[in-house]
């Protein structure tokens, strides 16, 4: 899957696409819907299947101080976009400068001048241009101007009601990885590089790799059984293990993050990025009355998250 960040700067091989246009925070089942309308014209006309995006997310450009929210990092975005086949993401700078074009501007400048799109694929929520001004239709009368084709993608339920990156929150929150896996169509993943951590895993006979939670919507706090991809480096691989999520309250005042111990695994994982999907919610986060006690309950935990890995394994 090829990166685009500059809509000013394409190439000839990037224009012509059928992409599906939207944040895709989580890539869940409702933003998969508009990616297989795109993809249908693309394999109909011979075309590249693109996705157009942006980053930072525009929540967090006008609102930098307010609380994290976003299920996945620029990162995670990319790589469950490129699962799913696309070819080109249209990774625009969301800065000033598109922040501030009109409505029309953004589809003629940025989508027609810029990309070439032959098809553009929106959700039935869609709003763009400056002050949301636009939606599905304006985009619709605006490509008939610029030289795209829009369609317009129907809102995606399940039992819970729509798809949302709203309910998958809340669904991670209460410490429902499941319910969130549901509404997703894959596993909620954390991921990005391995970071100096206090080492003091290794010294209770539980080597762990630390992942930084920052930007992140922040999961319940607790202990889960996870599966992890190394995804660079020497170990490149599928793994299985037990997680910590959570702030560590037996060793003073930290900020959250993810520690990971990698089942039946030894080697170093510094400097690597891992891809940890949290599969099931274990027990809350809690303080021990002795180091002991910790290293008993760990010993539990590990036990019970081969139990479920297995089973999930078949």
């Amino acid at each position: 899957m090829r990166v685009v960040r500059d809509y000013q700067f394409t190439q000839p091989g990037d224009r012509g696409a059928c992409a599906a246009i939207g944040n895709f925070d989580g890539v869940h089942l409702g933003h998969q819907a508009v990616i297989d309308i795109a993809r249908d014209t693309a394999n109909q006309l011979g075309a590249l299947l693109g996705v157009v995006t942006f980053e930072p997310h525009p929540r967090s450009y006008f609102a930098p101080d307010g609380p994290a929210f976003r299920l996945m990092n620029a990162e995670a975005r990319a790589h469950r976009l490129a699962k799913l086949g696309v070819d080109i993401l249209y990774e625009l700078n969301f800065n000033a400068a598109l922040s501030g074009l009109s409505a029309e501007a953004f589809a003629t400048d940025v989508l027609g001048r810029g990309l070439g799109l032959r098809q553009a694929v929106v959700g039935a929520d869609f709003r763009f241009g400056r002050d949301r001004a636009g939606d599905a239709a304006a985009l619709a009368a605006f490509g008939r101007q610029a030289g795209f084709d829009v369609a317009e993608a129907a809102l995606v339920s399940g039992a819970q009601g729509a798809y949302s990156s709203t309910a998958i929150r809340q669904a991670l929150s209460d410490g429902r990885p499941c319910d969130a896996a549901a509404m997703l169509g894959h596993w909620h993943r954390i991921e990005g590089p391995v970071i100096q951590g206090d080492q003091r895993g290794r010294d209770l006979g539980y080597p762990t790799a630390n992942m930084a939670l920052d930007g992140l919507h922040v999961p319940r706090f607790g202990v889960y059984a996870v599966l992890v991809d190394v995804l660079s480096g020497p170990w490149a691989g599928s793994h299985t293990g037990v997680a910590s999520l959570g702030v560590r309250p037996m060793f003073g005042h930290n900020a959250p993050n993810l520690e990971v111990y990698l089942f039946d695994f030894a080697g170093d994982l510094y400097g690597t990025h891992l891809s940890v999907a949290l599969v099931d919610f274990q027990r809350p986060e809690a303080t021990f009355h002795s180091i002991e006690a910790l290293i008993a309950q760990m010993d539990a935990d590990s036990a019970q998250a081969r139990t479920t890995l297995a089973a999930l394994r078949g």
